[in-house]
């Protein structure tokens, strides 16, 4: 008897952890139960203890049961919550023959494995939810994405119709991969993801194709309006140059270490003269051949002049924040007026807007974790608030 002493101690803490959050023992909490137990024989306590259990189970199982059904024909075979599942539920009809036969002890112990198995059956849908929503947040960004492509991708075809060039075959190709999408879309929709997986591959498959015509009809626009763009580019880059000598300047004369914004910066000029030396030959097509073999030093230069316009930002924040901030505000109303100049001139400036918007965002957190008395937090999103206005104002250059 002094072994099954020991087993209803532990009975009574094992409920606790294994009955799942929001059970409670009806009519009854746990210290009442202790209390009636302690005062009745050995044979009504186990008797107490297991119809008690058996109750429980019921309304466990028929809400496991409810979570079940509608996804059972839907989970593999060998699905570990299905096998669990299964379990709890022999477990359960084995206690309950085992307290119908008066075995209440037995009885005890499998509704204890019941409720265990039970748990891990609630446990693995509260983690498969969370994957979903996890997986479903992935897909929405996927199809965004998809469709700012395919946007562009329509744009493209509209300017080089537009233009003269032949587009048959790349329209024929976009309308196609537009349509394997919509099938994946409505895969989605129906929740049959097995479907839409293969249905991706598809996609995936045409997209190539898609991608690699995109890349030769661009190239033939580009070279098409060679003059233009270049005429663009070194408007531009020699904007961006004066910035660059000015950052520059100023970032040394605070004692920041600019050799590095020195050296790309004499590396973007002699692109510059090389361009501009071929446009006043009109060679317009060497030119932007220029442009395109050295694109991988010019994104570079503006990634360091960011870097740059960063460091100094700080500097400034530790000397004066207020008047740090009140230029942010200055900066971002200049912003918001430009890119509304550029969109009435028909420049599509909904990315900027974007990161405009996304920037304040930043700022506003920022100054949250200030007030929180966390500055080195709040650096990091006043960092990522510059580094997306630069790009702002980048974009607004490029097109003013």
């Amino acid at each position: 008897m002094n072994m099954r002493w020991k087993v209803w101690g532990l009975i009574m803490l094992l409920i606790g952890s294994i009955v799942p959050m929001g059970f409670s023992f009806a009519g009854s909490n746990t210290t009442q139960l202790n209390q009636t137990v302690l005062n009745i024989d050995n044979e009504t306590r186990e008797q107490l203890i297991s119809a008690r259990l058996i109750n429980q189970l019921d309304k466990i199982s028929s809400i496991v049961e409810g979570k079940i059904e509608p996804l059972k024909d839907k989970l593999p075979e060998n699905s570990s919550i299905l096998t669990s599942y299964e379990k709890a539920e022999n477990f359960k009809e084995k206690a309950i023959e085992e307290y119908n036969d008066g075995d209440y002890y037995s009885s005890i112990l499998d509704s204890l494995s019941a409720m265990h198995y039970y748990k891990i059956v609630l446990q693995e849908f509260k983690e498969g939810k969370e994957k979903y929503n996890e997986a479903r947040e992935r897909i929405q960004g996927q199809i965004e994405r998809m469709m700012g492509y395919f946007r562009m991708i329509e744009r493209t075809i509209k300017i080089a119709e537009s233009q003269g060039l032949d587009v048959s075959n790349i329209s024929q190709i976009f309308n196609e991969t537009k349509d394997a999408y919509r099938v994946v879309l409505e895969d989605l929709k129906a929740r049959d993801f097995d479907k839409a997986k293969e249905d991706l591959k598809v996609v995936q498959e045409k997209k190539k194709v898609l991608d690699e015509e995109f890349r030769e009809l661009g190239e033939e626009l580009a070279h098409q309006n060679a003059d233009k763009i270049v005429r663009e580019f070194l408007e531009r880059t020699a904007k961006g140059i004066d910035f660059a000598n000015r950052s520059i300047e100023y970032a040394k004369g605070r004692g920041v270490d600019t050799t590095g914004a020195e050296a790309r910066l004499a590396e973007v000029e002699a692109i510059y003269n090389q361009v501009n030396a071929l446009a006043q030959e009109e060679k317009w097509d060497e030119a932007l051949n220029v442009i395109e073999n050295n694109r991988e030093t010019l994104t570079g230069f503006m990634r360091t002049l960011n870097a740059i316009h960063e460091r100094i930002v700080q500097e400034r924040m530790k000397r004066n924040f207020r008047g740090f901030m009140g230029e942010i505000g200055s900066r971002m109303r200049k912003d918001v007026r430009a890119l509304r100049e550029l969109n009435k001139k028909g420049v599509d400036t909904r990315r900027a807007e974007l990161q405009l918007r996304t920037a304040a965002q930043e700022i506003g957190m920022g100054m949250r974790l200030l007030k929180e008395k966390k500055p080195e937090q709040a650096k990091m999103h006043f960092a990522i608030a510059l580094r997306l206005m630069n790009e702002v104002e980048e974009f607004i250059v490029m097109h003013s």
